[in-house]
């Protein structure tokens, strides 16, 4: 459970990056609810990670913007009773994360046009619609 976390096979973040808190959670739990420390918030500073190359990082902290306070990513875990699973349910949207942070971004679209085929499809489904609706209307008898 403790360790380091695997983002990508070559990006590894050392436990010594990760922060973690614990506090009471709101959640189901019974009568051990208001006594247990079950939340859990883990904290990763992605500003200042030296486990983080660069290019990597520049890219994180674009696609992160909203999330992060200074520099600093942090996600809370409260969904179950026990502290343990809440911290795998962190660490894993923690992964989950960083993992689409730092993906390279896709292809740029390539623009195409329409086909004469698809065109004509199009057209023709456009008739033989406006043909239904005004075999609806009501005819006027002058």
């Amino acid at each position: 459970m403790p360790g380091p976390l695997q983002i990508t096979p070559r990006l590894v973040l050392p436990e010594a990056e990760l922060s973690w808190r614990f506090s009471r959670s709101s959640g189901p739990g019974g009568q051990s609810v208001n006594t247990t420390d079950s939340r859990a918030e883990l904290s990763y500073d992605v500003a200042r990670s030296p486990a983080l190359p660069e290019h990597l990082r520049q890219r994180a902290l674009a696609a992160l913007g909203g999330r992060l306070v200074d520099g600093v990513l942090t996600i809370a875990a409260s969904e179950q009773r026990s502290q343990l699973q809440n911290r795998e349910a962190a660490e894993q949207r923690l992964v989950e994360l960083l993992r689409a942070a730092v993906a390279p971004p896709p292809p740029p679209r390539r623009a195409t046009r329409p086909t004469r085929a698809s065109k004509e499809r199009r057209l023709t489904v456009k008739r033989q619609r406006s043909e239904l609706k005004r075999s609806r209307r009501a005819t006027r008898d002058d």
